[in-house]
């Protein structure tokens, strides 16, 4: 089931969360997520009018996918970065695939236009993921972030959602 994450979700999304940055450069974090902090996270996204769904399975959360403001300037309210993590047991089953579209058919009924993903580099699971959903490569940044002892990469992928 894929439904609105709730306050109440902020620890498992957080452990979730916590693996990919301890055990990953997935993401650039260095110290692990409160729950507390995820929850101001969730919170701050939903007051934007932006979704941050969770994917359940048993009563448990296993996934969530969210998007964010791109940039704060009006012009940009159209355009938003997008963000999916599994728990590591939901991994290369489908369950991103599943996560992100729902996330892009809710955007779609708000009337965003472009979706971008940022992923660090190498991420093959990531780019196929991205690319499967219809984004493409539009950037890459060289040694543009530190993590456990070695300078990595970041590369955009930006797709358009039809939207009304």
């Amino acid at each position: 089931m894929i439904r609105n994450a709730t306050i109440e979700d902020a620890a498992r999304i957080a452990e979730i969360y916590n693996h990919y940055i301890e055990q990953t450069v997935i993401t650039f974090e260095e110290e692990p997520v409160a729950a507390d902090t995820m929850a101001g996270r969730i919170r701050g996204c939903q007051e934007h009018g932006l979704p941050w769904l969770v994917l359940e399975a048993a009563g448990q959360v296993t996934g969530f996918a969210y998007a964010v403001e791109w940039r704060a300037r009006p012009a940009y309210r159209y355009s938003v970065e997008v963000t999916v993590y599994l728990d590591r047991a939901q991994i290369r089953r489908g369950q991103g695939t599943r996560l992100y579209e729902a996330l892009f058919a809710d955007l779609r009924e708000r009337g965003i236009h472009t979706v971008i993903g940022l992923i660090a580099l190498p991420n093959d699971a990531s780019v196929a993921l991205h690319e499967r959903m219809g984004m493409d490569k539009v950037a890459h940044l060289s040694e543009v972030g530190f993590k456990f002892g070695r300078w990595l990469d970041v590369g955009y992928w930006q797709g358009t959602l039809q939207t009304p």
